[in-house]
This record gives C-alpha cells, sequence and structure tokens, in this order.
C-alpha cells in the first residue's frame, strides 16, 4: 500500500506548478499550515503525525488533492550519521495531508523539513530538541500533566465518568478473591497488577491468546510514564486495615499519580460480564465493549488499539491510512450500500436476504459462515473479502452489529461515506459522543426501516453528504492514536484513585517483559523524580 524508507532522509517527488481550479492561484509554502503533536519531542507515539494543509496565494484553503507530491519532507537526526525513520505523507484528497513517521531508534535531537519544491513551508525547519524518545525505548517519564498538555486530552472524559460511577471504592484485596471466584471457571479473564512500573499477570480461563494486545498497550504504558508513589492517595488505613477516609480531593499535582500502581481483571471475551440487574455484589471488569445491560468499564477495542500500536508496522489498515484511501469524490461514488461480514447475528442474515430481494439497493453478502447453517438458497454463495478500503467506492456503509458491537465503525466513520447504524444496546468507547443524524443515520435494530432510510439518503443527498462529513470529522479529532493513549491513560489513572488498599503481586501471576528484539537500545535521560514517603 505505502513504501516505508528507512533512510538518512525522505525526498518524495519533485513538484510542478498546481493551481486551484478555475482560480488560477499557485499553491504557496509560505501560507499553507503545519500542526500536530508530531512536532514535538515529548510526545511518544509508536507512529507520530502531524497535518499540512495546502493554501494557495490568497491564502485560501485547498479544497481538493494539490497533488500527492506536492510537498517534500526530510527528517534528519543533526548530531547522528544515519537517520533509522519510517516516513509517509498521507493525501487526504481534501487539501490535507498527513505526515507520520515512526522512529526505530532515539536520537538527541531530530530536524523536520517541509517544502515545497525548494522552498520551506510555514516555519519549517522545525527542530525537535530532544532527546527524542522512540516507541521500544524503555524510558518513563515523571511529568504527568506536562504529558497530559501536549497530548491536549481532555480533563475529563465523560464514558469513564459513567463507568467508575458505579464503583465508588474499589478494594484490590476483595476483587482479587472474588472475580476470580464469581467469573473465572466460565469466562477468560486476565487479572493484572501494575506495581512499580511493571506488568505482572495470572490468567483464568482456557481462551486467553487475546491477552496479547492488553499485554502490548500496558507495557507501551509503563514505558512512557512512572508513577511516582504517593500512599495518601490510598486513604488512612485503621489499625484494623479498614478505611476510614479516602480523600478523591488531592490536588492533582500533589498526587503525583503518573502510571499509577493498579490491579484490575480485563474480560477477553466478546461479551460485557457485569450485568446491571445482577443480584450479587458489583465486580470492576474491564472489557472490550459495553452494553445498556451491563456495567463493564470499557476500554477502546483490541482492534483500535493494535492498529494503533501496529501504524507502520504490521497493519494496514489503521486511522491514519483511512484517511488517505477514502475512494472517489462523493458525487462518483456507487450508490448501493455495501456490506461484508460472517453471520455473526441474525439480523445480518435478513440484511443479506433483503440485499438478495434489492440487489439494485442493497449489495451485502457473507465471507464466511460459523453460527448458521448456509442455505444458498437463501443468503447466496459466500463472496471473497474486499480490500476494507474499496468499501468506500460506495455512497452509503451499512453498520449493523455482530456477536456484539462491530469494531469497524471507527474506520467507517473516518472515511468518506455515510454511514447508517443498527440501533443497538452494545457500544464502544466513543458510542455515546456519537449523535443520530449529525455523525450517522441510524435505523431500527430489526431493520425495519433500513430501505426507508436509504432512500431518504438518497433524496437528501446534501443533508447524507453532511452527515458522512460530522461523522469524519468525529474520527479524526476522536479516535487517533493520541486520543486512545489518552483514555488509557486517563481510565487506569482515576480507576486508581478508586483503590483503598495496595494493589499487590498475586500468587501465582507472572511478570510480562518488555520486549527485548530493539535492534538500537536507548538510553534514558529523563530525570528521576524523589518517592515520596
Amino acid at each position: 500500500m505505502f513504501s516505508i524508507w528507512l533512510l538518512c532522509y525522505l525526498t518524495l517527488g519533485t513538484i510542478p506548478v498546481f493551481t486551484v481550479s478555475g482560480g488560477g492561484n499557485q499553491l504557496s509554502p509560505e501560507n499553507s499550515l503545519i500542526w500536530g503533536p508530531g512536532l514535538r519531542a515529548d510526545v511518544v507515539l509508536p507512529a507520530r503525525y502531524f497535518y499540512v494543509q495546502a493554501l494557495d496565494t490568497d491564502g485560501q484553503r485547498f479544497t481538493f488533492s494539490p497533488g500527492a507530491n506536492a510537498f517534500q519532507v526530510k527528517i534528519t537526526a543533526p548530531d547522528e550519521q544515519f537517520t533509522r525513520i519510517g516516513v509517509q505523507i498521507l493525501d487526504r484528497k481534501d487539501g490535507s495531508f498527513i505526515v507520520r513517521y515512526r522512529m526505530y531508534a532515539s536520537y538527541k535531537n531530530l530536524k523536520i523539513e517541509i517544502k515545497v519544491k525548494d522552498k520551506h513551508v510555514a516555519k519549517s525547519p522545525y527542530i525537535l530538541k530532544g532527546p527524542v524518545y522512540h516507541e521500544n525505548c524503555d524510558c518513563p517519564r515523571e511529568d504527568s500533566t506536562a504529558w497530559l498538555e501536549d497530548m491536549s486530552c481532555p480533563q475529563a472524559i465523560p464514558q469513564i465518568q459513567r463507568d467508575l460511577a458505579h464503583f465508588p471504592i474499589v478494594d484490590p484485596d476483595k476483587i482479587a478473591k472474588e472475580i476470580p471466584q464469581r467469573f473465572g471457571q466460565r469466562q477468560s479473564l486476565c487479572h493484572y497488577t501494575i506495581k512499580d512500573n511493571k506488568v505482572y499477570i495470572r490468567t483464568h480461563g482456557e481462551h486467553v491468546g487475546f491477552r496479547i494486545f492488553m499485554d502490548a498497550i500496558l507495557l507501551s504504558l509503563t514505558r512512557k510514564w512512572k508513577e511516582a508513589r504517593d500512599k495518601e492517595r490510598l486513604g488512612k488505613m485503621s489499625p484494623s486495615g479498614e478505611t476510614t477516609k479516602h480523600d478523591h480531593t488531592l490536588p492533582f499535582e500533589d498526587c503525583l499519580v503518573k502510571m499509577p500502581d493498579v490491579e484490575f481483571f480485563v474480560n477477553l471475551g466478546d461479551w460485557p460480564l457485569e450485568k446491571k440487574k445482577s443480584t450479587q455484589n458489583l465486580h470492576p471488569i474491564f472489557s472490550w465493549c459495553g452494553s445498556t445491560e451491563s456495567k463493564d468499564i470499557v476500554m477502546p477495542t483490541y482492534d483500535l488499539t493494535d492498529s494503533v500500536l501496529e501504524t507502520m508496522g504490521r497493519v494496514s489498515l489503521d486511522m491514519m491510512s483511512v484517511q488517505a484511501n477514502t475512494g472517489p469524490p462523493w458525487e462518483d461514488k456507487n450508490t448501493t450500500a455495501i456490506w461484508r461480514g460472517r453471520d455473526s447475528r441474525k439480523e445480518r442474515l435478513e440484511l443479506v436476504k433483503l440485499s438478495r430481494k434489492y440487489p439494485d439497493i442493497i449489495d451485502a453478502a457473507f465471507t464466511n459462515f460459523f453460527f448458521f447453517k448456509h442455505d444458498e438458497s437463501l443468503y447466496g454463495p459466500i463472496v471473497k473479502h474486499i480490500s476494507f478500503f474499496d468499501f468506500f467506492k460506495y455512497k452509503y456503509q451499512i453498520n449493523i452489529d455482530g456477536t456484539v458491537a462491530a469494531y469497524r465503525l471507527p474506520y467507517l466513520l473516518a472515511g468518506n461515506s455515510v454511514v447508517l447504524k443498527q440501533d443497538s444496546f452494545y457500544y464502544e468507547h466513543f458510542y455515546n459522543e456519537l449523535q443520530p443524524w449529525k455523525h450517522y443515520i441510524p435505523f431500527k435494530n430489526d431493520l425495519s426501516d433500513l430501505l426507508e432510510k436509504l432512500q431518504w439518503a438518497k433524496d437528501h443527498d446534501e443533508e447524507a453528504r453532511n452527515i458522512a462529513k460530522s461523522g469524519q470529522e468525529f474520527a479524526r479529532n476522536n479516535l487517533m492514536g493520541d486520543h486512545v493513549f489518552c483514555y488509557y491513560f486517563k481510565l487506569f489513572q482515576e480507576y486508581a484513585n478508586l483503590q483503598v488498599s495496595e494493589p499487590k503481586i498475586r500468587d501465582g501471576m507472572e511478570k510480562v517483559e518488555q520486549p527485548d528484539d530493539d535492534l538500537f537500545p536507548c538510553t534514558c535521560h529523563r530525570k528521576k523524580a524523589k518517592d515520596e514517603l
């Protein structure tokens, strides 16, 4: 899909003079804009990124691509003979670009140059005064306040507040005993403790392979942030060991909570576990999917998390690559609604049957049968998978639940098509911030009004286009890698503040080791803060 060049520098293309259609205005290096987290040394992400917005000589934004090779990018480490960095320029076809780069070593400083021909763009060159650490460098930062500001993390995340409101306190000693007894025999769970910035795990259940996704994000977090311990945040303990006071009013800067000592359980299965109407005591369970009938604590899905960690690595589908592969312009897209997937919900069966009845309106087909009997006379033949990016050749994207929420929604929103989303009681960590008719077109859970909603979209093309644009803007502003890291960090930070006893490394736990396959090990130069007594 894209080429990754590991060179001393990267230069992408030579540039003809581009003009705005009909206006005759040239692309202006001086007026064009550059911004984003990848221009700051302290923002450590698996793939760093920043934006370039093309402007013309009159200061007007380009609303279409000035050409895939309109900008040249060169990234070097001035103090090094070689710069081991992969760089990609992603053309979003709307006059803006994402420049992303993945570092395979750490450097004293970085120099980023963005040019149009031989002229610097905006305030290029940008000097990142380091050390500038790469993703695999185990060099935790001691100042979480500055990190939160650098990443532009929100002070509060509503979904986290909603989820944690069910648990006024969390007793690690109690949940360590009760959760395995209640769920451990029937479900697949991971019991984690993060202690002194080290990750420990004990698994429960038979199918625990998906722990690799949780292991990876926890190791990444502990490479970036370290707790400066403040035992006062755990509350004052009586001689019997019971909590007599739990102070939630400690100033943020006094708590010094970085990557805190924390103990928790992760549900590796599809379905949320803690039912709202449970007759037993509620237990805090972290899950990748929530529902209106459960009280699980929701995290970004394993799919979205993995795509962030492996951007410019082993994954080809991520929130940045989608933005460069949104298909033809709106007016040139196929006006048939598209869906592909497996038979993991009966409504999907009905969708395919509906498609066979109205093939000019809906193109829906199964790529695999697993849950139900394949009756070809009803559902047609199994078809081959298509590239996810090929979905965006179509104007209308149907999003329908699978076993739980369909984890493709972030990528569908990031495209340039309008999403029709099934009403559902399942949700991902961001669903409650979405608004029907603003970010997507809703249809009933039983699909009874899907044809009506598709006809509405065709009859109100401009409104549908605006909904697609709003959904795309939501994805760009809320579902990028830095947003995912913010969510995890805030979640663990706020959960840790609920703990009323010290997290422990329990019997049967094993240490999750940091990867040791880094070809270019780094030396950490961060100043270490003193632990509070």
